[in-house]
């Protein structure tokens, strides 16, 4: 190859043009080595463009050969975009927003379009020789219409940038805007976010409605969540008395977060209602639904318990709750008989059924912080509880992992009592606790006159266990934990027949 080919300015600037484009496809991946290669096409192109005369950041010299004077262009239009990019790739690598990649990628594609536009009026003013001044002048009434025309849009475009800098919100957050309107944050763009509502259905909000309107966004700082409910209960008790069995129905829940401590609040007082107002966290808007639900049915457990019954609401007539259980109370004014009553496992048996379990309950007291039944220990009696609350909590190496909470109504030892199992864990009271004895003997009895109550146990521990499996019971197949397996080692364990044995009833004759 001759020397006066290799000193030719433009076989030097299409060299330069093809290692240049040769290493972006190397190094294209790699910011680091992308900038390198960008400086050093852009270092050497400054260097063969001064070494020929040609000065890319001044008006173009004009020449009568024609050839020249558009590859003078070119090289000048090059030189700026290869200016542009080194500035470009130093913004890629170093302006970085920690923690906010979303705000530090929208802040580096402004300042990228804010590089090229001024590259690209610089290969205007220098390579065409047009007056940039000139330029944006007699484009400002242009200029002026097109905004006007797009009003609308650029308000969204602007609210966008406004609001991804701002990020009130990130996608999968819940937000709620002052008019109702709420979902759950699925994309945000320029224009418009889209938010998934409760139906199920997409909502699509401008960006400029967003800015504009107030909104709450119902899962920052956290995914926990705030509820509040109110109870009006009869001022047959004190206010503190009432208060503190709200705290009971609080503190029993499994649902409800411990931390932070849940609150009681009297709120209103007056000759009809004490007014209540519960407040507590969970940890998910999907956990608010199972959470009320298990609040209410703690509420109406502890109030019965307590002797409490919940207010008509305001201005209507006070309702009395004893009407036609006077005639029954009477009877059986016992606490084991009304908490035998209340409980749906008992329902289906017969009066002289129920007769029979309450005559030789026995109501056993454990006052707060007592250990009721320690771990891997075999109860022989069945527990229910009748007033206060107590926690199940296994213990292993790794610490305590608390199970469950047992509420009014609650059983346990009916592993140890069924299926001669040990415990889980520990029981111990967290408030004063009442609990009903029922022993293994008295059970027996009333399950060979009724077969029905050994499925409905059955159907009980398998729950418990089901709810528990996960955390201790890894070993066990899934077909020992089915309802109807436990079920048929009850019958066997009390020696119940399988199939129930229908009793002769005889019929007089008409006459």
């Amino acid at each position: 190859m001759s020397t006066e080919i290799l000193k030719n300015p433009i076989f030097q600037f299409v060299v330069l043009v093809v290692l240049s484009a040769a290493a972006r496809m190397v190094f294209g991946k790699n910011p680091s080595l992308r900038l390198v290669a960008n400086l050093l096409f852009f270092a050497l192109l400054t260097v063969v463009l001064l070494a020929h005369d040609i000065q890319p950041y001044a008006p173009d010299i004009i020449r009568d050969e024609l050839y020249w004077r558009i590859f003078v262009g070119i090289a000048k239009a090059v030189w700026w975009i290869g200016g542009a990019m080194v500035l470009v790739s130093f913004v890629r690598l170093f302006l970085i927003l920690e923690r906010k990649p979303r705000e530090g990628r929208l802040l580096q594609d402004l300042v990228v379009a804010i590089i090229y536009l001024g590259a690209s009026l610089s290969v205007i003013a220098y390579v065409f020789s047009v007056p940039v001044g000139t330029l944006i002048a007699t484009s400002g009434v242009f200029a002026i219409v097109l905004g006007l025309a797009l009003q609308s849009t650029l308000n969204d475009v602007f609210s966008g940038i406004a609001l991804n800098l701002g990020r009130p919100y990130t996608v999968g957050d819940w937000i709620v805007l002052e008019d109702d309107v709420q979902g759950r944050v699925i994309e945000t763009n320029w224009r418009s976010t889209h938010l998934l509502n409760a139906s199920n259905d997409v909502t699509i909000v401008p960006n400029s409605t967003m800015a504009k309107r107030r909104l709450t966004n119902l899962t920052s700082p956290d995914a926990a969540h705030g509820v509040t409910i109110s109870i009006r209960l009869l001022p047959t008790l004190p206010p503190a008395s009432i208060e503190e069995t709200m705290r009971e129905v609080l503190l029993s829940s499994n649902v409800v977060l411990k931390e932070p401590t849940p609150s009681v609040n009297i709120v209103a007082l007056d000759s009809n209602a004490v007014e209540a107002e519960l407040s507590f966290r969970v940890a998910g808007l999907s956990k608010i639904s199972e959470a009320k639900n298990e609040v209410y049915d703690l509420v109406f457990r502890h109030t019965k318990a307590a002797g409490l019954q919940l207010s008509p609401p305001p201005g209507s007539s006070p309702v009395d709750l004893a009407v036609g259980q006077s005639e029954d109370a009477a009877k059986h004014p016992g606490s084991a008989w009304r908490l035998i009553n209340a409980l749906p496992l008992f329902a289906t048996l017969t009066e002289n059924e129920k007769e029979l379990l309450v005559s030789g309950m026995k109501p056993l007291t454990f006052r707060k912080g007592t250990l009721i039944a320690a771990q891997e220990t075999s109860l022989t009696s069945l527990m229910v509880v009748r007033s206060g609350v107590a926690v199940v909590e296994r213990h292993t190496g790794e610490g305590a992992i608390e199970l469950t909470r047992l509420a009014p109504g609650d059983l346990f030892g009916e592993r140890g009592v069924l299926m001669g199992a040990l415990e889980p864990g520990n029981i111990r009271a967290l408030t004063y606790v009442v609990a009903y004895e029922i022993a293994k003997d008295q059970l027996a009895s009333v399950m060979q006159e009724r077969v029905s109550l050994a499925d409905e146990l059955g159907l009980l521990l398998s729950r418990r266990i089901e709810t528990e499996k996960h955390l201790f019971h890894e070993g066990m197949s899934p077909d020992s934990l089915h309802p109807s397996t436990l079920t048929a080692r009850i019958r066997h364990l009390f020696e119940i027949p399988h199939v129930l044995r229908h009793k002769q009833v005889a019929i007089a004759p008409d006459g």
